[in-house]
């Protein structure tokens, strides 16, 4: 009993440090499109490949992929922009895996 307890209280513990939460700040782009230079991804090119979601691509190089509510939270932003490039936004959740969990998204 002691074993499974202890084992239970590892796994728990583990599960919370790699739940992280706070906030990224990068371009926002298709998943299909992350390994292209981010400064010039369109915001066109995002719409049309949207069904692949998004993530932040930070200044040094590191890919976040959203969450399905926060791809659609970043659709509903693109649409609304007029932003052409230069799609930098700030991301803030929990980070889990290489995913957001997002609770806000906002264009810079």
């Amino acid at each position: 009993m002691k074993r499974f307890c202890f084992s239970f209280i590892a796994l728990g513990l583990f599960l919370v440090l790699n739940a992280a939460g706070g906030s990224w700040s990068g371009t926002v782009m298709d998943v299909m499109c992350v390994h292209q230079v981010p400064a010039g991804h369109r915001r066109a090119c995002a719409l049309s490949c949207a069904a692949s979601g998004f993530a932040i691509v930070t200044a040094d190089g590191k890919v976040y992929k959203l969450d399905p509510a926060g791809n659609k939270k970043a659709l509903a932003l693109l649409k609304a922009s007029t932003k052409e490039t230069d799609l930098r936004a700030t991301v803030s959740g929990e980070l889990n895996g290489g995913v957001i969990r997002v609770s806000a998204i906002g264009l810079e």
